[in-house]
């Protein structure tokens, strides 16, 4: 009667050992390829990444240089009728001011186009810290902390104050 020793269920179903198991130069040169693979996706990926951050400069550079394009594209129809006002010196004065009334609805649209909003408070409007400047407080007939006359127009771009309006305010009574 022989004895054998039972395998165990696992050492049964285990498949045979690879030749890169058995011998470990095949394991260091496969874990070589693996390293070589890696590194260059690595080397790839951290170039995409350099010519991404070169690119985004390199629009943004741009951004800022033509910032001013579109701006200044609607002020040469207002430079344009300058110069023809200026062409023509023996105009009738009624001429000019026709002329300088329209170049001002020019201008006044070109400013609108780009975002410049005008700031002219009527007289009895609250007081605005944000886009209002008070010049002096005045005794005046109407509420305390409203403007009583504009002494010079503030203007918006964007919603962001490029000059608050100079303005007197009703002094409280």
């Amino acid at each position: 009667m022989t004895t054998e020793t039972p395998l165990p269920e696992d050492a049964a179903n285990a498949p045979e050992p690879t030749a890169a198991e058995l011998n470990p130069e095949i394991k260091i040169a496969e874990l070589e390829g693996r390293l070589a693979e890696m590194s260059d996706a690595y080397l790839r990926a951290k170039a995409e990444v350099e010519n991404t951050r070169r690119r985004s400069e390199e629009e943004l550079s741009k951004a800022r240089k033509f910032a001013v394009e579109g701006f200044a594209e609607a002020m040469l129809p207002v430079m344009d009728s300058l110069d023809a006002a200026i062409a023509t010196p023996g105009a009738a004065v009624e001429t000019v001011l026709e002329g300088v009334h329209a170049t001002r609805r020019q201008l006044t649209s070109a400013l609108e186009r780009n975002k410049v909003v005008e700031v002219n408070p009527a007289q009895g409007a609250k007081f605005d810290p944000h886009q209002h400047q008070a010049i002096s407080m005045v005794p005046a007939e109407q509420d305390a902390n409203t403007v009583v006359t504009v002494l010079q127009k503030g203007f918006l771009i964007a919603d962001r104050v490029l000059r608050p309006a100079l303005v007197t305010v009703a002094a409280p009574k």
